[in-house]
């Protein structure tokens, strides 16, 4: 005898089973690109460029701008962050150029460059860097006459320099991609390049006034790790 099977219960029982029957015929998701990766970087870095150097005051000489170079290692705090810190440690040739009536020449001046600044965070990837410079003077370097007191210690050029420097810096740095970062900053010194605020050498190049500061444009490329 065949079991009777009532069409209510049939009718019934598909409409319970026809939604996981359609689940399960349902394609599979097509596979989703994979999340891009955020550079997590400790803060430390590497930095070079180039330097654009001169001094202000200095009409006298009819001072020009010499090119030098930086290149050195700093330390910077998450850019996601509105407001943070940068440090930098730089090894900078800054300088001028100068020309009179009866000579021209250059300057070289080495530079142990101090860098503390405050960021300003626009987006992660637009800084604006504001803050200060402290500089130790390593060397000086000229193509020029040297000048002569008579006294052979003090016939070094750097007993005419003052040999530590101070002043403002700004720029701006962005970062493209990863730890990829590049900058742009103007220095200015408020210390005196020289000692004194005049002399006069035997040589044939003579500054009647001289109080020079350093002014420096810094451009520049690094990697933050």
């Amino acid at each position: 005898m065949q079991p009777h099977v009532s069409l209510p219960r049939v009718i019934g029982a598909l409409i319970i089973l026809l939604p996981f029957s359609l689940l399960a015929q349902q394609p599979s998701p097509p596979d989703q690109p994979a999340p891009k990766k955020e550079h997590h970087s400790i803060g430390i870095g590497i930095k070079a460029g180039l330097n654009f150097a001169n001094v202000t005051n200095a009409s006298s000489i009819n001072s020009s701008t010499r090119a030098g170079f930086h290149v050195g290692a700093f330390f910077s705090t998450d850019p996601k962050r509105i407001l943070g810190s940068h440090t930098e440690l730089l090894y900078s040739r800054h300088g001028f150029n100068y020309k009179n009536d009866t000579v021209n020449g250059s300057v070289n001046l080495d530079y142990l460059m101090f860098t503390q600044m405050i960021a300003i965070n626009i987006t992660k990837y637009f800084q604006i860097q504001l803050g200060g410079t402290t500089s130790y003077l390593l060397n000086v370097k000229t193509d020029s006459s040297r000048y002569s007191t008579g006294n052979a210690s003090a016939d070094k050029l750097l007993s005419y320099y003052n040999r530590f420097d101070y002043g403002f810096a700004g720029g701006i740095e962005i970062h493209p991609i990863a730890g990829l970062l590049v900058g742009a900053r103007y220095c200015l010194s408020f210390a005196n390049l020289y000692k004194q605020s005049s002399f006069t050498g035997t040589g044939s190049f003579t500054m009647p006034s001289v109080n020079f500061k350093n002014n420096v444009v810094q451009l520049s490329v690094g990697y933050r790790f």
